[in-house]
């Protein structure tokens, strides 16, 4: 959704069919009368992809996970490692299979306290959970009183880390810098722009062409059914970020009565109209929004900083900034375009709004290296780089697949070119990282819409006002969508991903959700969690 070297979190019909088949046991296809021929045989598919997940399904129930301890340079000490297999095309069960990457920390309370298993999802897509079960083993104290219920189980989707991955592209090269200023100043510049998306889907095609096909959040979807049901539990039991609540909706979707309790943090959009190419236009604005936000605090702290006053001056000091990386790449690395991967940190987190700061403070006062430091890649980091291209090559592969995209360049570059002129930080840098799904090799889907189904509980939305990654109307789509859904709202806030930030109004809710199934009556609105002070 937003980066091409150093991607941090960012953001698919198999509707009520699928749910009711599933939930009422009958697999039984639509006939070709009730419906248009194409719908008919995309019914069936879907009917057949339904079959094969409850095959997987069961066949992971019986063979369960067979639990050790974490390979040591998987950097997971204390925690426990597995694999689940699952079929690469649903709708061929006894076809070739993979293998996903499951790991998890036992609960750490009473027998009778436990409740089971709490599965997570980072976002991306392209992202790994394979970290979270470190927030027990980090006694991490927002999450104390859940971890006492739960296993906290993380996972590799498809194609990512150790889940039979998958690449675009040599990692060194990917990594490499600088890169052209994403703004084309002329038509030669969208041309070579141009020539670099289309190679870029065409490497994905040449080295991971086989498993472009199944690269969709539907199929990561039916994918965490298998692992509900591997990991013996009868009902799934979820948390998702950023792209992890559109895969949560998914599942909710396909499997509505085999969901537990659900916590949606940072919402995609689920509407089919924006997944994903108006959900990229939507970023975008939203990012020039929370640049502004970090730019005033900037400039409230001037005494500190020393980069303006105003939020004017401080933006002022940026496009100076931006104009000297372009006439010369800092120390021969740092453009426009890796000024940009790392300064849209700052609209992200919060957490990083301290650092980016300091190091352009520091830059500007004479002390160039920290920011050149930071914003440089690092060709001696082989693992990163290498799971930096696989992260871009799953968000790529996914986002293509799930959806249609215009496939006409005028759309494009009239749509960039529109959206620019208010909103010049994000826009051409998001277009040019998406651009591959306009010549993309392989097949792409529709989206699925999103819907409540049969037996579906209800479930917990957060969402902070301000957030650029996700924006805010998202969660009120899904909040829509979902029947019975409680929003809990951030207000004044930004930072992407909040349930993991210390807020009492929303960390109390989270955990008495997770802990006993009790939502407020009406939604909730909450003050933002501390600014960060320099």
């Amino acid at each position: 959704m937003t980066r091409r070297t150093r991607r941090m979190v960012t953001f698919g019909s198999a509707g009520s069919l699928v749910a009711a088949t599933l939930v009422a046991g009958a697999l039984v296809a639509p006939t070709a009368s009730a419906q248009g021929q194409g719908e008919a045989h995309g019914a069936y598919a879907k009917d057949k992809e339904a079959r094969g997940a409850a095959i997987a399904a069961a066949r992971a129930a019986k063979k369960g996970i067979d639990w050790k301890e974490c390979p040591a340079d998987w950097g997971l000490a204390k925690v426990q490692c597995g694999w689940v297999t699952v079929p690469l095309d649903y709708a061929k069960p006894y076809g070739k299979q993979i293998k996903l990457a499951v790991d998890r920390v036992a609960s750490t309370g009473t027998k009778k306290e436990r409740q089971g298993a709490l599965v997570y999802n980072p976002g991306g897509p392209g992202g790994s959970g394979m970290r979270f079960p470190l927030r027990v083993v980090n006694k991490s104290p927002l999450w104390e009183k859940t971890a006492k219920a739960y296993d906290f189980v993380g996972f590799d989707p498809r194609g990512v880390g150790h889940s039979t991955p998958i690449s675009c592209v040599d990692p060194q090269e990917f990594v490499k810098a600088p890169k052209l200023d994403p703004v084309p100043d002329s038509e030669a510049d969208k041309r070579a722009q141009r020539k670099l998306a289309a190679e870029y889907a065409q490497g994905c095609k040449e080295r991971s062409g086989w498993m472009l096909p199944h690269m969709t959040t539907r199929n990561t979807a039916r994918d965490l059914d298998v692992i509900r049901a591997a990991l013996g539990e009868k009902k799934l039991n979820y948390l998702g970020v950023s792209y992890g609540t559109y895969l949560g909706a998914v599942y909710a979707t396909l499997f509505p009565s085999h969901v537990r309790r659900m916590v949606f943090d940072s919402v995609v959009n689920p509407s089919r109209e924006k997944i994903w190419y108006q959900a990229n236009l939507d970023q975008d604005v939203a990012f020039e929004g929370r640049l502004k936000d970090w730019m005033t605090w900037v400039a409230k702290h001037d005494a500190t900083f020393h980069l303006g006053d105003t939020q004017e001056k401080v933006h002022a000091q940026w496009l100076k900034l931006r104009a000297e990386a372009k006439r010369a790449p800092l120390n021969g690395v740092v453009g426009p375009a890796e000024l940009i991967a790392y300064f849209q940190n700052a609209p992200y987190y919060d957490s990083t709004w301290v650092s980016i700061a300091t190091n352009w403070s520091k830059f500007v006062a004479g002390d160039r290296k920290p920011l050149i430091d930071a914003a440089s890649p690092d060709l001696s980091d082989i693992a990163g780089n290498k799971s930096s291209e696989n992260g871009n090559a799953v968000y790529t592969a996914v986002e293509c697949a799930d959806a249609k995209w215009p496939t006409s360049w005028k759309k494009w570059d009239r749509d960039n070119t529109r959206l620019h002129k208010d909103h010049p930080f994000m826009t051409w840098s998001n277009a040019w990282m998406n651009l591959p799904c306009a010549t993309w090799p392989s097949k792409q889907h529709q989206p699925t819409e999103v819907k409540t189904g049969k037996g579906l509980p209800p479930v917990l939305i957060a969402q902070a006002t301000r957030d650029a990654a996700t924006p805010y109307e998202g969660a009120v789509e899904l909040h829509k969508r979902l029947k019975g859904s409680r929003l809990i709202t951030e207000k004044d806030a930004g930072s992407h991903g909040i349930t993991n930030l210390v807020n009492p109004c929303l960390n109390e809710r989270v955990d008495n959700y997770l802990l006993t199934g009790k939502l407020d009556s009406r939604d909730v609105t909450c003050a933002p969690h501390a600014t960060p002070k320099p």
